[in-house]
């Protein structure tokens, strides 16, 4: 038995807005100029107040399915990979997403693991296909807005909402469409990317007001200096363990966190930047959502061929980090 990728699909909500406007909207200190300079970023999607984590996640595995030509009955299983899910602790987004799929037959969970969370939530999915499954869905969804510091513009200028998806199904072929990983995670940088208020280790309290610790706060020289290392990481180790050459990679995609990240990896790895797929421009760092997003553009633009071999490396909040060997 084998794992095959039946379809991806994503969704992202219809407000669009430029740095410019973003500028503007929240009286942000900045410009276009500086968030492209420092980000690669032009514009994000924000969700309105009334829109949901797992609406935006619901509107994305729809488009998934459809693309699949399965049907919500065929699902055992929903992924949901996100770091915004609807409620804090409890219930799990993925039951609430797998309600308003009507998926009565699927078990569903939720997977945290930040920006990292999709790379893992497709190792999850293919594990549960050859332990028996037929049909499993892996969503990355996020509403990173919610928890945006509008006054720290060295965060809230980074993010955006959207959700991708994929269907992962069993087959008799002999080789999978996700064939390998590598998966590690190093949580003595665990504070350098958070939210310090709502969980048990600083708990909100009654009567305290709401302030920057309940908001997502980065130490971007940190961060910057662990994304670097580790996309390197992930990328050689891959490459190397199945003696794989950059010409045998028809792209790389990584986690859109930062244009400047991906340059420096790939300048220390000595591969053209033509070989990493970027979107950030358009939609800014969307967490979890951001590989599925990208590889449903790379989708429908045709860019992708059956038996493309496609290597996607994440990193992120823990500090985690990983990535896929997918043939397409």
């Amino acid at each position: 038995m084998a794992v095959e990728i039946l379809s991806v699909g994503a969704y992202t909500p219809p407000n669009r807005v430029s740095n410019d406007q973003l500028a503007e909207i929240y009286n942000i200190d900045t410009s276009d100029e500086w968030i492209r300079s420092h980000t690669g970023i032009g514009s994000r999607y924000i969700a309105s107040e009334e829109e949901t984590c797992t609406d935006i996640a619901h509107q994305a595995s729809l488009r998934a399915l459809e693309k699949a030509g399965v049907t919500v009955d065929e699902l055992d299983c929903i992924i949901f990979t996100t770091s915004t899910p609807d409620y804090k602790i409890f219930p799990a987004s993925a039951s609430i997403l797998q309600d308003k799929l009507g998926a009565k037959n699927a078990g569903a969970f939720d997977l945290a693991q930040g920006c990292t969370g999709f790379i893992y939530g497709l190792e999850v999915g293919r594990s549960m296909i050859l332990g028996g499954m037929k049909k499993v869905l892996v969503v990355g969804a996020e509403k990173l807005s919610t928890y945006l510091n509008w006054n720290d513009r060295s965060t809230c200028v980074l993010f955006g909402d959207g959700a991708g998806a994929v269907v992962l199904s069993h087959t008799n072929e002999d080789k999978s469409d996700i064939f390998d990983k590598y998966l590690r995670s190093e949580g003595s940088g665990a504070e350098a990317l958070k939210v310090h208020k709502g969980g048990s280790k600083n708990p909100l309290v009654i009567g305290e007001p709401v302030d920057e610790d309940s908001f997502i706060f980065m130490d971007g020289r940190q961060v910057y200096n662990f994304a670097v290392r580790s996309v390197t990481e992930v990328i050689r180790i891959l490459m190397e363990k199945h003696n794989i050459s950059i010409d045998d990679l028809k792209y790389i995609v990584p986690h859109q966190a930062n244009q400047r990240i991906i340059q420096a990896a790939a300048k220390r790895l000595g591969m053209s930047m033509d070989k990493f797929y970027l979107n950030i421009e358009e939609f800014a760092n969307t967490s979890a959502a951001t590989i599925p997003i990208a590889l449903n553009e790379m989708d429908e633009k045709g860019l992708l061929e059956k038996g493309d071999l496609i290597l996607t490396v994440g990193f992120g909040a823990g500090l985690a980090y990983g990535g896929n060997l997918l043939r397409w």
